[in-house]
This record gives C-alpha cells, sequence and structure tokens, in this order.
C-alpha cells in the first residue's frame, strides 16, 4: 500500500479528501471515475480504489479525458485476489452475466485493505468522505467507526430503475401515483432476471453495517424529478437525502469544425430529421447467441426504421487475460 501520510503531510487537519470505491464492473468502474474527475475539479484530492486489475481497465476504457493528466486524482490498487475468469455463455437460459460472479464475489475481499487506507488518510486529513457503490456496502461498513469521516451511497442505476425494483419486490401495490403506475405496469417482472448466485451477493450487501449518509444518483432531476422525490418522500432506501448529480461524463465539443474528433454515426445522426432514429444496445453484461443476434438484425431491417445498433463482445472478470483488443472504439454498423 502507497503510504500518503508524508504525501499528505502538509494537508494534515485542512483539507477534505474523497475515496471512491466502485464495483469491479465496468458500467460502475466508469461512473465513479467520471465523479471522481469531477469532485477533483473542486480541487479536492480524490483516491479511487480498487484492485489492480479493474484499475487498469477503467483508465484503459474511460472515454473524453485523460485519467493521467489529472492530478487530483489518484488511484490507489490493491493485489487482486485470485478468482476464477470464465467466458461468457450466450447460451445460458437466464441473461444475467453470471460469468462475472467470481470477479464480484473477491471484491470482498477489499474490507480490510479498503479500512486500513481510509483510516491512514483520516489521519492527515480534516474530513474524509467516502462515495461508495451500493454494491460495496460489505466492504465499505467499518468506515463508520472512524470520527472524521462520512460515507456516501452511489447508486449507479437510474431512480426509475431502482424504484422499480422495490416496487416488483413489495408485490407490485396500487398505491403508487398514477403517473408511475402506468409505466411500472408496462414492465416485465423480475423473474430469471438475476441468477441466485447474484441475488446472495446482493443479500450480503444489504445485509451489512448501514453508514450512508446520503445517496448518490448519475441522475438529473429534469429527467427523473419526479421518481427522486418519490423514493426519497418514502425512504426507499432508508434515506431521505439524496442528490442527483449526472451527468458524470464529459461533453466535449471540438474547438475546430475541421477537426475530425467525433465518430462517424455522430455525424450521420446529425444529418437526420428529431425523433427519427433508434439506439439499440443490450450493454456489455447480457450475452446474446449468434440465433438472437440474427434475428434481432432481421427484426431491425424489417421495421424500415433507421437505427443505431452497438454490438460488442460480453466482458469477462478480468478482460486482459487471453487475447487482448482495442477497447476504445467498437465498430458499429447503421442502416438507413
Amino acid at each position: 500500500m502507497t503510504n500518503h501520510s508524508q504525501e499528505n503531510g502538509n494537508h494534515k487537519e485542512s483539507q477534505v479528501a474523497v475515496v471512491m470505491v466502485p464495483l469491479p464492473a465496468q458500467g460502475h468502474l466508469n461512473q465513479l471515475l467520471h465523479l471522481s474527475r469531477l469532485v477533483s475539479a473542486a480541487s479536492i484530492p480524490v483516491y479511487y480504489v480498487c484492485s489492480t486489475t479493474h484499475i487498469r481497465q477503467a483508465k484503459t476504457r474511460v472515454h473524453g479525458w485523460n485519467p493521467f493528466t489529472i492530478a487530483n486524482v489518484h488511484f490507489q490498487e490493491f493485489p487482486p485476489t485470485p478468482f476464477h475468469n470464465p467466458p461468457p455463455d450466450p447460451n445460458q437460459s437466464n441473461k444475467f452475466p453470471s460469468h462475472l460472479l467470481p470477479s464480484l464475489s473477491a471484491s470482498i475481499h477489499l474490507r480490510d485493505p479498503v479500512y486500513k487506507f481510509v483510516a491512514q488518510l483520516s489521519s492527515s486529513f480534516r474530513r474524509v468522505v467516502v462515495i461508495y457503490d451500493s454494491l460495496m456496502s460489505y466492504v465499505v461498513q467499518d468506515i463508520g467507526s472512524l470520527q472524521n469521516t462520512e460515507s456516501y451511497c452511489f447508486h449507479c442505476i437510474p431512480a426509475f430503475t431502482l424504484y422499480s425494483f422495490h416496487w416488483e419486490a413489495a408485490g407490485r401495490p396500487d398505491d403508487v401515483p398514477a403517473e408511475a403506475a402506468a409505466v411500472l405496469k408496462e414492465i416485465p417482472g423480475l423473474d430469471d432476471c438475476f441468477s441466485p448466485e447474484f441475488d446472495e451477493f446482493s443479500r450480503l450487501q444489504r445485509g451489512s453495517r448501514k453508514i450512508s449518509s446520503g445517496d448518490i444518483y448519475n441522475s438529473s432531476r429534469a429527467i427523473e424529478g419526479f421518481y427522486l422525490d418519490f423514493i426519497a418522500e418514502r425512504k426507499i432506501t432508508g434515506t431521505e437525502q439524496l442528490w442527483a448529480v449526472g451527468p458524470f461524463n464529459p461533453v466535449v465539443l471540438p474547438e475546430k469544425k475541421g477537426l475530425r474528433t467525433r465518430h462517424e454515426c455522430l455525424d450521420w445522426l446529425d444529418r437526420q430529421s428529431p425523433n427519427s432514429v433508434i439506439f439499440v444496445s443490450f450493454g456489455t453484461t447480457s450475452s446474446l447467441s449468434n440465433e438472437q443476434v440474427q434475428e434481432l438484425a432481421f427484426g431491425l431491417e424489417r421495421s424500415k426504421q433507421k437505427f443505431v445498433w452497438v454490438v460488442r463482445d460480453a466482458d469477462k472478470g478480468d478482460i486482459f487475460t487471453g487475447e487482448v483488443r482495442n477497447q476504445n472504439c467498437q465498430k458499429g454498423w447503421k442502416r438507413e
């Protein structure tokens, strides 16, 4: 572990430090790395902590800025706990990415090193703020014993999705506003949505000691204000304190129109009329068989609808084992 006592000696009792604790899965790693950039812009030192493997993954895949050029963002790497790294199985009946579970389960071994690291920082800074992924509650539960440390829980899913999960778990009650009920009733149930192993992992997180002072969302009240207020009023997550501070990712506009800094899909989209193109993506967690991909392609073609369809290989727990590919830009295809 890097010794930050000397590094931060001149900051003792004078500054705030922020520690980010992401879940080691791309959609979680990426969001908290982008939030690290935003926080660091306020001249606050940020410490992004995870295993060496997943910090490397987060750095490799980040878009819109260079993590090596932000002086206030520091990376604390912990030796990875060995775990089984199976390939995705596109033919499994449950489409949840169960092949990532060994990697997620290995993250629970970060509990002791993360606590010791935060304790070390707490002796060098007047105040330490820990922002942790909701699925890393087990890892950070001991941090509440440090007097000058406070923690905030980050939910990587939209407020609407989080509420829909709670609504489903509560048996789909009718005591919801009509505006919400009309949408919620159109959502399929959660049966077979998650694997039994992931349900067990989630229960471990929910059963951990509660230390959060509030919740953070990569969202905007202009889009999700109704559901954010609803979650707060009913204390769905156990607190009425929440903040929507998205979007985290930077929106970069080229300074000169002549510079080729945009993907060709964006130029094509600019030539289309408003509301005329659909975006199709299943993310990196679902594994589709070749037959399913072909059927989707056939359906999109038959729809006569302009679309952009993003397709890429599903992730593994460790993306650096075996074949290493250029992850910066995945070539897709579009049809007019």
